[in-house]
């Protein structure tokens, strides 16, 4: 725990902090199985302030939620690993929010200045200064900008300012036909330092969790830490949201129906982004206006999220109810681009495989891609799961869920959840970005049946998984996938005599190296220096014993007429002789 103290040094108050907030919730068990007790605030108590009937899972969401944005966040990752945790955690995890006390515009006002460059007024024609939203990251505006708007252009309207200045600033003037509505979120100040020092802690606490207790090493905290990391950094820059939205929106860009809200980039920055308002409506909505078309929608959104994800390899990873809506003409808006999942040709590979299981009832190929998550996530010093074992479990994932099941027509959601549970029982930890694209599609199909209650996701997937099938296996792409293959074969032909002669150079010269992991080299290396101590002691014990052994041999009192240090010499070397033999005897069962 020695590193844990160092560590701790720098972030000690946030340390505290947390400890605290975790023994305020209940949850000393956590603390001490982290071995955090010792960072324990003064006067805090082990159990919480006051009586909460919530459960544990509900209670450390009511924990991460206090904790700020980073724990929000680890929450919200954790929350999409059915594959690790039990139904009842990941539910009370879904349930998140990253909620804040709004701002106050006089501290918000001048963070928005400060990246915009220039007085609100000078470039909004209405700016409301009530937030639409509210979040522990960052807070939201609805403003109006003038039509064709440029930032080198703003210079221009200084002569304006005047009349700008005599606004009223909490009226609401009515919009000009060239008044473009956007929103407007800015993130809130100090964010950076928190988050940097709580990824140091979290990185740390992942290391020791994965080290010292293999019972927490199934939950792969090293790996959750890293994607902790990396989430809240794009997080804290806006452009990667911006830039985000701007790649979905050219992939649907002839797709009318699609809407994704336009950046505009010259008012946007790291901690200021501003885009075009979507005025749609949420699932939950469309029921009451009879101009939309719910089923239809439902078709719209599943084809349009399918595409992310088989077509594109680039998916909105938090489609929930707020961010999915119903425009007017039944079209599907997609906003907030902050979390998104990205899918290499493997991945959408393996994705087809679990397509094709649910759309055409072909298990062997979801074991196949099973099989290879398993090798991925395969841990020293535990067994792999079994093979026979994967395919007993995925022809009953098929034959519940496939076609011609007794259930009758299929619910993603629901299938997506026992295919994730399926992985938890047979032993396999999903990647981190499947994981999360099956957490996006479970929350997608919800908001679908929310549009639909009758919604078939077999019948609006069936063409778009042939066709992705049909594309993979075409001559044009099986003679790309040759050439590809050829490419590589004549790159490692032209490597091979320069290597070889390489390596027969240093064979001759004796300067051929070998670097080689070892895995728990750090465990032999303390065992080695231990034993290398103990001889030590030994070694020079004896050389005590051996000079003085002829002086005590006459010297002191007698014992029935031997000497008595000579009599408790006798008994130590009887006692060495036997602890000796019973370590030969122990040491001959093990082998």
């Amino acid at each position: 725990m020695l590193q844990t103290a160092v560590v701790a040094v720098r972030d000690r108050a946030r340390l505290q902090e947390i400890v605290g907030v975790l023994l305020r919730f209940g949850l000393a068990d956590l603390v001490d199985t982290l071995g955090l007790a010792r960072f324990a605030p003064r006067g805090s108590q082990p159990h919480p302030e006051h009586p909460l009937d919530a459960s544990r899972p509900e209670r450390l969401r009511m924990a991460l939620e206090h904790l700020g944005p980073s724990f929000v966040k680890l929450g919200q990752i954790m929350a999409t690993r059915s594959d690790l945790l039990a139904p009842e955690w990941t539910a009370a995890l879904q349930q998140l929010h990253s909620h804040a006390a709004p701002l106050p515009w006089e501290t918000a006002q001048p963070l928005i200045e400060q990246s915009l460059g220039l007085p609100v007024e000078q470039v909004f024609t209405h700016f409301d200064p009530v937030p639409l939203a509210s979040a522990s990251m960052a807070q939201v505006y609805r403003a109006r900008l003038p039509a064709a708007e440029d930032r080198d252009d703003r210079d221009d309207r200084d002569d304006r300012e005047d009349q700008k200045d005599g606004r009223d600033s909490d009226s609401t003037p009515a919009a000009s036909a060239a008044d473009i509505e956007v929103v407007v979120k800015v993130q809130r100040p100090g964010l950076r330092p928190q988050i940097e020092a709580d990824l140091r802690l979290l990185e740390h606490l992942a290391l020791l969790a994965q080290e010292q207790w293999p019972q927490l090493a199934r939950y792969r905290p090293r790996e959750v830490t890293r994607q902790l990391g990396q989430a809240l950094r794009e997080e804290l820059d806006f452009t990667v949201e911006a830039h985000n939205g701007d790649a979905v929106a050219r992939h649907f860009a002839a797709q009318p129906e699609i809407v994704v809200p336009a950046i505009h980039w010259a008012l946007s920055g790291p901690r200021l982004l501003v885009q075009d308002f979507v005025p749609g409506v949420p699932a939950s909505a469309v029921g009451a206006d009879p101009a939309l078309d719910g089923p239809l929608l439902a078709r719209r959104g599943a084809c349009a999220f399918l595409q992310m994800v088989l077509r594109d390899g680039l998916f909105h990873a938090d489609p929930h109810p707020g961010n999915l809506l119903a425009l007017p003409g039944n079209r599907v808006g997609f906003i907030d681009f902050g979390m998104v999942g990205r899918l290499s040709p493997q991945r959408r590979r393996q994705v087809l495989g679990l397509m094709r299981a649910l759309v055409e009832g072909q298990g062997r190929s979801l074991s196949g891609v099973l099989l290879e998550w398993a090798a991925e996530s395969e841990m020293p010093g535990r067994a792999p799961p079994s093979a026979a074992r994967i395919e007993a479990a995925v022809d009953r994932f098929v034959t519940r869920h496939g076609p011609g099941a007794s259930n009758g027509r299929l619910v993603m959601s629901r299938a997506l959840q026992d295919f994730m549970a399926l992985a938890r029982e047979t032993g396999v930890a999903l990647p981190a970005d499947m994981a999360l694209l099956l957490k996006a599609l479970i929350t997608a199909d919800q908001v679908l049946l929310q549009l639909d209650p009758q919604f078939d996701v077999v019948q609006t997937a069936t063409p778009l998984v042939k066709a992705q099938l049909l594309q993979r296996y075409s001559l044009r792409s099986l003679a790309r996938q040759r050439r590809a293959a050829m490419a590589q074969w004549l790159e490692l032909a032209d490597d091979a005599p320069h290597t070889l002669r390489l390596v027969m150079q240093r064979l001759r010269s004796g300067r051929l190296q070998a670097d080689l992991d070892i895995r728990h080299i750090d465990r032999l290396s303390l065992a080695l220096e231990r034993a290398a101590t103990r001889l030590a002691l030994a070694v020079v014990s004896g050389a005590f014993i051996l000079g003085l052994a002829p002086g005590l041999l006459t010297m002191g009192p007698r014992l029935w007429g031997i000497p008595l240090f000579a009599a408790l010499g006798v008994a130590g070397a009887a006692a060495s002789l036997a602890v000796l033999f019973i370590t030969m005897r122990r040491q001959k069962a093990l082998d």
